[in-house]
């Protein structure tokens, strides 16, 4: 009886030994994003503005703002705004700052904005991104962007699929 009985629990440990890493497999998407309106690094001193922080791997919806800055002359902007969310499948980031100037005013710009987005569909990823800057000048000179790809720090929007095993990321300029 006992060794009829050991020889049914075996069969059932092997069972679900067996089929456990089928169930693994079907894990939903998770999300990761941020956004940030302002951030700055100088002389070892690091500085971030209206950030929403990490996007929680939930997904959700993240949001802040501020209405103006001035960082000892050095930056100072004004209605910065960011967002994060992710649901279903995909993650998107916005960030939004205006009358910015940098270093005394010798970089300022009227509106300096992005959006970043990603979207997973099974093991196909897609993502996107844009970012604006309105009147900019440096220097006293403006400079008309069109599509900017400065090598400033960036926004992110990530949205991964466990089923694929693949993340996928976009970058736009920060404001």
């Amino acid at each position: 009886m006992n060794a009829k009985k050991n020889a049914i629990v075996a069969t059932c440990l092997a069972a679900i030994l067996v089929f456990s890493p089928l169930t693994g497999y079907a894990q939903a998407t998770t999300f990761s994003g941020e956004a940030v309106a302002l951030k700055a690094s100088a002389l070892g001193i690091s500085l971030s503005l209206s950030d929403t922080g990490p996007l929680p791997s939930s997904g959700g919806n993240l949001s802040t703002s501020v209405a103006s800055v001035n960082v000892a002359g050095l930056a100072s902007a004004e209605a910065l705004k960011s967002t994060a969310s992710g649901s279903g499948t995909s993650s998107q980031s916005q960030s939004h700052a205006a009358n910015v100037s940098l270093l005394g005013g010798l970089v300022s710009a009227a509106v300096v904005k992005s959006n970043s987005s990603a979207t997973c569909s099974g093991s196909t990823a897609s993502t996107s991104g844009n970012a604006q800057i309105v009147n900019l000048v440096a220097a006293g000179q403006s400079i008309v962007v069109s599509n900017p790809t400065l090598p400033f720090p960036c926004q992110e929007a990530l949205a991964s699929s466990s089923t694929s095993r693949r993340a996928h990321r976009v970058e736009t300029p920060d404001r």
